[in-house]
């Protein structure tokens, strides 16, 4: 009998996706085009991503796009524990239209590498 690999790889990812959002609270970025700092809390988007949750009326979103990579600062749940810089590509936008984030745009992030601890954003 064949064991079923997309499940396992699902469940896989999703396992990882838990410990990412166990570990981290909220992310924090600069924007090079307008110098603002954002700070959003991460979202548990789907079994595949985490993301954040931004207004449709948001500036933020006039300088953001798939495929985007930032250098992010991801937050802990505990204020004790030290923040990390992330490199974050955007994965996707995507425009609510019914439901509790009617009038939101979910962007869905991918972590893609860990720097060495640094204190710009």
């Amino acid at each position: 009998m064949q064991e079923n690999t997309t499940t396992g790889n699902r469940e896989e990812k999703r396992s990882e996706l838990r410990k990412v959002l166990d570990r981290y609270y909220s992310v924090e970025f600069k924007l090079k085009e307008t110098g603002g700092l954002y700070h959003f809390k991460l979202r548990d988007l789907s079994s595949k991503s985490l993301g954040i949750l931004v207004n449709e009326d948001s500036a933020v979103l006039e300088h953001l796009a798939v495929n985007d990579i930032l250098k992010m600062k991801y937050y802990p749940p505990e204020a004790s524990s030290s923040a990390e810089f992330l490199t974050t590509k955007i994965i996707h936008i995507t425009k609510k239209e019914h439901g509790s984030f009617k009038g939101h745009f979910l962007i869905g992030l991918l972590i893609i590498e860990k720097h060495a601890s640094d204190n710009k954003t």
